[in-house]
């Protein structure tokens, strides 16, 4: 992409589908040790937002912002003292969810991104998000059973109003460290627990009303799920602290991340939970209100669209056991 459209700074996010919270990001940035701030100034910025780009998945800050580039909150309170001069905001996204954004920047003054370069990030956008949930949908594996002490939780995180770590549990790290690997001498980057809490802010500002939550893969195969809440009471909410827990994901979820992946229809998603639940087709057929053989018409579309060829390898392949 670099030999097509030159950048300076990028930063890349795959994103829950559903929320389109970021998670498992790769940067490369000057100002990584302002991540932090730089995450909560993205969510909290309505401009060039990836969850409001309405029609084409571009946008330019210098285009939008009429050359007023402070008119954006993460320019005007960080980028601006590492010299952005513009940057190109994309968002990968289809009828089946949100699958990542792509934050491009140039630095210097007067640098700006020219109408042909958005152009090439639009025509390259739908291949990128086909290929996006692609891999999303590649990580169903089934799962061999394992050690059931292995894995104990819900890991905590706890951060303050600003995004600094204040704590946590002792399993987090090492789930940190899988989501955004490390070397084991330096302390993991917690980038998609600052992400589920950035979101969260907001949604208290009323910037975004997506759950601050977030699915994300990890490498050894199962899905973890991230949520982030204020905790104690008492005083301004704004000023509390912020606790992020990461967890394996449930059954619901799980399926409802494979549906999306493998992009299945309403009426096969529907079905998919009735097997899930334990349905025969018969049963299927009845709450659905379809005969038995649209069901079978319904099973084979999708052992096609998820290449499996029966009811329990699609079921091991959507629950990943």
């Amino acid at each position: 992409m670099r030999e097509a459209v030159g950048f300076d700074a990028y930063a890349w996010l795959l994103t829950d589908p559903a929320t389109a919270v970021g998670t498992a990001p790769i940067a490369d940035v000057p100002w990584l040790p302002e991540l932090p701030d730089q995450i909560r100034l993205k969510y909290l910025s309505a401009v060039n937002r990836w969850t409001a780009l309405a029609g084409a998945p571009v946008a330019l800050l210098h285009d939008v912002t009429g050359g007023d580039l402070s008119r954006s909150l993460v320019w005007r309170d960080l980028l601006v003292r590492y010299d952005v001069g513009d940057a190109a905001s994309v968002v990968y996204r289809d009828r089946f969810g949100c699958w990542g954004f792509l934050e491009l920047w140039r630095l210097g003054n007067g640098r700006r991104f020219s109408h042909a370069e958005a152009a090439f990030l639009v025509e390259t956008a739908d291949a990128l998000t086909r290929a996006l949930r692609r891999c999303q949908a590649e990580t169903f594996t089934v799962q061999p059973l394992g050690d059931p002490s292995r894995r104990v939780g819900p890991a905590v995180l706890l951060l303050s109003p600003g995004l600094t770590v204040r704590g946590q549990t002792p399993e987090t790290a090492e789930y940190l460290r899988m989501l955004v690997p490390t070397a084991r001498d330096r302390a993991p980057i917690p980038a998609s627990a600052y992400n589920v809490a950035a979101q969260l802010l907001a949604v208290e500002t009323g910037v975004d009303d997506h759950p601050p939550s977030a699915r994300v893969h990890l490498p050894d195969g199962p899905w973890m799920t991230l949520r982030a809440a204020r905790i104690g009471v008492g005083g301004p909410a704004d000023q509390r602290d912020i606790a992020v827990t990461i967890e394996e994901s449930s059954p619901g979820e799980r399926v409802d991340l494979f549906a999306r992946a493998f992009g299945l229809s309403g009426r096969e998603r529907q079905l998919l939970e009735r097997l899930v639940a334990g349905d025969d087709t018969r049963g299927i057929a009845g709450r659905m209100f379809v005969s038995e053989h649209t069901v079978q018409d319904h099973l084979k579309s999708m052992f096609s669209k998820t290449s499996t060829h029966n009811r329990r390898t699609l079921l091991s392949r959507a629950l990943g056991s």
